[in-house]
């Protein structure tokens, strides 16, 4: 049975994230509540996108500190799953710390903005520029390498 939700998390995870989308009862608690519930299944049951969508939602939304610790840790899981949002929201997480449990460590936030940035996310190439133009997340400041990550960065469109 296990195998079977496993299988079916990325659908729950879908169905959760169009109802979360949804303007049918925008406002309505319960609609809230059991989105959260449906996200959080397919979470426990492997999704990597509902690893990240739940934890985002309750580490920078989260009403108390435990739900902000719970969202950390699915944004962790799915960091570690390769989720390159998660990376970033990781990165940021390490970087500023929060309460005990995500002590600031800039090792482990240059990892997980590098692996965002590796991976596309711009805002962490952004990030990894201004780290290594400047010295900090750890590193010595590295032009050579801050060129490179701004060679990573997408052109943008001519108006």
């Amino acid at each position: 049975m296990r195998w079977l939700m496993h299988l079916l998390s990325p659908v729950i995870f879908w169905f959760a994230f169009a109802l979360f989308r949804s303007s049918v009862l925008k406002r309505s608690e319960r609609k809230h509540r059991f989105v959260m519930k449906v996200f959080r299944l397919a979470a426990d049951n492997g999704s990597t996108k509902a690893l990240s969508v739940y934890g985002h939602l309750l580490h920078f939304r989260g009403e108390d500190v435990q739900n902000k610790i719970q969202g950390g840790i699915y944004l962790q899981r799915a960091a570690d799953q390769g989720d390159m949002k998660a990376q970033y929201q990781l990165g940021r997480v390490f970087e500023d710390g929060f309460e005990h449990y995500f002590q600031q460590n800039a090792e482990k936030s240059h990892h997980y903005y590098a692996a965002a940035a590796g991976q596309g996310h711009q805002l962490a190439i952004r990030r990894m520029i201004a780290a290594n133009e400047k010295g900090e997340l750890g590193i010595d400041a590295n032009e050579r390498e801050a060129e490179r990550w701004s060679q990573a960065l997408p052109d943008l469109p001519q108006r």
